[in-house]
Formats: structure tokens, C-alpha cells, sequence
């Protein structure tokens, strides 16, 4: 089982922070566009090489997120239409998210087999969250996962605030 700790940067306008081992190397770099349509998060590896790519889809009624992980498209998030609380659903072939994850408290599923668990870690300056990776070729499926959920909860706080003024 491999361990690792995404934590972001509360001021950071371009929002980009890293991923850590348990010996606080980073692991994989975040860089979210800053200010560009569409919206996008690329995790980057320590040679800089592209793993996975977030992309926010511009033309569309409710929010919606493609996750690709080596140029191939594997999740969609999205938002379902609700008057109450927001919901928001995924859609992959064979990945299952079982758990809280708007609380970044949840499990990984592939094929009903636990591949990765996610927790907040909590009394924290800005959002940390552990990730404990049980399958190392899904680690950067569970990473893409981990900052797309991040990035619709960004996304929702965002458009939660802006409605507010």
C-alpha cells in the first residue's frame, strides 16, 4: 500500500500544489489554468510529463467534468439537476466512488475491489487530504479523481458565493 498527501495552497490563484509520499517528496505536480476556458487541472509527473488532465466542459446547462488519464477519457463528473442540495454524479466504466466524497471521505472501487481510499485531514491550513493507493496502476486514476472531486467542490463553492451577492 502506498501512501500519499495532496495539500493545497488556501491563496493560490494559480492553484498549483503538489502530491507528496510519506517522506514529503513530491510525487506529482497540479497546476490548474488561471483565468482560460476551458477551465483545466494537468498532474504532471516529477519529469513534468502529462498523466492526467481535468478539463471543466464550457457549453453545458449543469457543471460538468472530464477526467483523462494518458490521453484517454475514463470518468465524467456531473452535476444533476436538483432544487434542494446540490448532487453531483460520476460516470466511468468500472470505477465506483462508495463513501462520502463531497467530504472527501470515501473508497475507490474497480470492479467491486477497493483500489484507493481518500480522507480529509482535518486542522489543516487549507485542504489536505490522505490518499492511500491499493492498486499502483490506479494510482493516477485516484489522483485525477481526488482533484476533479476537488476541483467541482471549488467550482460549487464558487458559484455558491457568487449567487449569495
Amino acid at each position: 500500500m502506498k501512501q500519499l498527501y495532496i495539500k493545497q495552497k488556501v491563496f493560490s490563484l494559480s492553484r498549483k500544489f503538489t502530491v507528496k509520499d510519506q517522506q514529503e517528496k513530491d510525487v506529482y505536480y497540479v497546476e490548474g489554468s488561471f483565468m482560460q476556458i476551458p477551465k483545466t487541472f494537468s498532474i504532471m509527473n516529477t519529469a513534468r510529463d502529462e498523466v492526467a488532465l481535468i478539463t471543466k466542459k464550457v457549453c453545458s446547462f449543469l457543471p460538468k467534468f472530464f477526467v483523462e488519464v494518458n490521453g484517454q477519457e475514463v470518468l465524467t463528473i456531473k452535476k444533476e439537476f436538483s432544487f434542494f442540495k446540490a448532487r453531483y454524479t460520476i460516470d466511468s466504466a468500472g470505477i465506483e466512488v462508495e463513501g462520502n466524497w463531497w467530504d472527501m471521505d470515501f473508497q475507490i472501487l474497480q470492479h467491486c475491489e477497493v483500489v484507493g481510499k481518500v480522507n480529509k485531514e482535518w486542522f489543516t491550513w487549507g485542504d489536505s487530504y490522505k490518499v492511500q493507493i491499493l492498486n499502483e496502476e490506479m494510482e493516477a486514476i485516484i489522483i485525477a479523481l481526488v482533484v476533479a472531486i476537488d476541483c467541482v467542490k471549488a467550482d460549487h463553492a464558487a458559484a455558491s458565493s457568487a449567487a449569495a451577492t
